[in-house]
């Protein structure tokens, strides 16, 4: 009897760990969407231990970039950036910032080097192997771009596609993809920084560009012969944080800040102040190895 006691507490002991195991990994089917941050908080894992590693490309205004001070120091800005540093104290993190590349974002969050991104990503389905998305935190849209002077052109997203035009989109962005689809007999430009895209609309080298709508909003204010034409259709408008793949309690940790930033209007005075602060001196891009803006800002 005591032997046969003792094999059924070993079968029992044994079902226990293989449940146990059962609840984690890929075959993880825990709710975690149904738990308190209280709750998720000791579940997170990170890259590095206490700190929530973010990476972002600062070349977005107003969803990130650099603003400049009387001396031409810079500082990060940008409603993503301010949205970063919630979400990091809502978890109990410190917060560190990698920029980096639009490409590279993408890239690390697809190995895990990064714990969340936020780029101005949409949730594009062909991100989905690279990353996790949020919940959305902004609704914004998609737009073309070109000069005051070349406007009358662009009546309908149809008059983009001509073979003699040269149309610019930042590499691996949604807006790539939206130039190819609405303009593909156009010659697509793609270039890394959304501030070279700007600056070769405006000297005649591009002809137009496809731009999210706030950004290319934020710079026909700094630029006034920069002309926002037309509205570019796009199914999945709005903008999410990408976390590192298959981290589910990170993911739902950072959805639930999302919600909290949403309902108590932290987010809506991101958005403002980041504006405000996109209309003043700016540097878009990455810092030199000094820690400084690597050139002047644009004129």
């Amino acid at each position: 009897m005591k032997k046969l006691t003792a094999l059924v507490l070993a079968a029992l002991l044994l079902l226990g760990l293989l449940a146990g195991c059962a609840s984690t990994g890929d075959g993880d089917t825990t709710d975690y969407s149904a738990m308190t941050i209280e709750e998720l908080k000791p579940l997170i894992k990170t890259a590095t231990e206490g700190k929530l590693t973010m990476v972002t490309s600062p070349d977005f205004a107003p969803y990130e970039f650099y603003s400049l001070d009387e001396n031409n120091t810079p500082t990060l800005a940008g409603f993503d950036i301010a949205l970063g540093q919630y979400i990091a104290d809502f978890l109990g993190l410190e917060l560190e910032i990698v920029p980096m590349d639009f490409n590279g974002t993408i890239l690390e969050l697809a190995t895990k080097k990064a714990d969340i991104g936020m780029a101005g990503y949409s949730p594009d389905p062909e991100r989905a192997d690279s990353m996790d998305f949020s919940n959305i935190y902004y609704t914004g849209g998609q737009s073309f771009v070109t000069t005051q002077a070349n406007a009358a052109l662009f009546p309908d997203l149809a008059s983009t596609n001509n073979a003699e035009y040269q149309i610019g989109a930042q590499i691996g962005s949604i807006q790539a993809g939206l130039a190819k689809e609405n303009s593909p007999d156009a010659d697509i430009v793609e270039l890394s920084k959304v501030t070279d895209i700007i600056s070769e609309v405006l000297s005649g080298k591009l002809d137009g560009a496809y731009i999210e709508t706030v950004v290319a909003e934020s710079y026909a204010k700094t630029y006034p012969d920069l002309a926002v034409v037309l509205n570019v259709p796009y199914d999945q408008e709005g903008s999410v944080v990408g976390v590192s793949k298959g981290n589910a309690p990170l993911l739902a940790a950072v959805n639930l800040a999302i919600a909290q930033a949403l309902e108590d209007g932290s987010m809506e005075q991101f958005v403002a102040e980041a504006n405000a602060l996109a209309e003043g001196n700016t540097y878009e891009g990455l810092l030199n190895e000094d820690g400084e803006a690597a050139t002047e800002p644009a004129e």
